[in-house]
């Protein structure tokens, strides 16, 4: 086995072939002690100092034993025990989805936040009922919820986001999927999480419960659940979603969307940001994507993703926090691929001028992001 340097212009050979990912990692604000010249000076092995596929190999090997995207999860769950904080946020979520399996299968009231954008009777019953849960066992904690904005005390390390019904549209029609999300942040940190799905169908409605805590692993009904093993594009099964704006960000997922359709198994679009990261969790789908979703949506999900083994970004391939506004889940193994196509059509939406800052982060909370 050869040992050796690399040359500056081999440098410039395999820099050429590093996936977007890595390079975006590697150049990230974030990132930046950690620069393609360390690796100038770093010895690797290789069977062949000619073999730039075998050197772009090394490189990646060296990068696999670091970390590639920044962990989501918070590093401490804070003064409250992380089993207490389990059980409360599993609890107000099956508070809620006891409220949505009591109308389930009842007419719908239906109102618009927008032309598309509905809102049920169930959706404000669902949040009144989670709310009662955490202002009774977490009465000093701040609160985001979807339907009734911010509540609580700014200067408290946690906020809750909560989404009592993440699928309204299918939930109207009577079409699984959707479900009711809480996620607990420390310090604006994913900590624990609970994701309660519908599954089945008209006149046979049952539930499933996804949870974790940071560090803690994910579960689904109580059993340990893991990501998917697919390695390859071609044998992964995909989905993502749309907002209710048809502008550039929809038209550039769209394009995203039939470009993966033609080189994967198929892209799916079911429409419920929380359903789908679990289901990457539970290793049914291999990643998701979407552009614009909003703190509720993702707070419990991305989570249950990480703890299951996956990884988690923007779509830009930078570091994730949940007020972003673009988000890529995967099986990890998946993740740097997908940013090849991924990466590129959204710095082009930042070219064009599309607002990528954060967004919905309550006004004087205090967190480490």
């Amino acid at each position: 086995m050869t040992t050796f340097l690399l040359s500056s212009s081999s440098l410039s050979t395999i820099n050429r072939r590093i996936p977007y990912s890595i390079k975006s990692y590697l150049h990230h604000p974030l990132n930046n002690t950690t620069t393609l010249s360390y690796y100038s000076k770093t010895r690797l092995s290789s069977s062949s100092c000619h073999t730039t596929l075998k050197t772009t190999t090394a490189i990646k090997a060296v990068l696999s034993d670091q970390q590639q995207y920044s962990k989501v999860g918070a590093q401490t769950v804070g003064s409250v025990p992380s089993d207490q904080l389990l059980q409360g946020v599993q609890l107000a979520a099956n508070t809620g989805a006891q409220v949505v399996m009591e109308a389930v299968n009842k007419p719908r009231n239906i109102s618009y936040k927008g032309l598309t954008d509905l809102v049920t009777d169930t959706d404000k019953m669902s949040e009144a009922a989670i709310l009662s849960v955490v202002r009774k066992n977490f009465p000093d904690h701040l609160i985001l919820g979807e339907e009734g904005g911010v509540i609580g005390d700014s200067s408290s390390d946690y906020l809750w986001c909560i989404d009592p019904l993440d699928g309204t549209t299918n939930f109207a029609h009577g079409y699984p999927s959707f479900a009711v999300s809480v996620g607990v942040l420390f310090k604006g940190k994913p900590a624990s999480a609970a994701v309660v799905e519908f599954v089945g169908g008209a006149m046979c409605w049952n539930t499933r419960i996804f949870s974790a805590v940071a560090g803690g692993g994910a579960f689904c009904n109580g059993q340990k659940i893991h990501v998917s093993q697919t390695d390859n594009v071609e044998r992964s099964l995909l989905v993502t979603g749309f907002g209710y704006e048809h502008d550039d960000p929809w038209a550039t997922n769209m394009n995203l969307f039939k470009e993966y359709t033609d080189i994967s198994r198929g892209v799916r679009r079911l429409g419920a940001a929380a359903v789908d990261m679990c289901h990457v969790a539970l290793g049914i789908v291999e990643a998701y994507w979407e552009y614009r979703l909003k703190p509720w949506d993702m707070a419990a999900g991305v989570l249950i993703v990480e703890e299951a083994g996956g990884a988690v970004s923007r779509m830009d391939g930078g570091k994730f926090t949940v007020f972003d506004r673009s988000l890529l889940v995967s099986n990890g193994v998946l993740h740097a691929k997908l940013l090849e196509k991924i990466g590129p059509a959204t710095e082009e939406l930042k070219g064009k001028g599309i607002d990528f800052s954060l967004w919905y982060k309550p006004d004087d909370y205090n967190t480490e992001i």
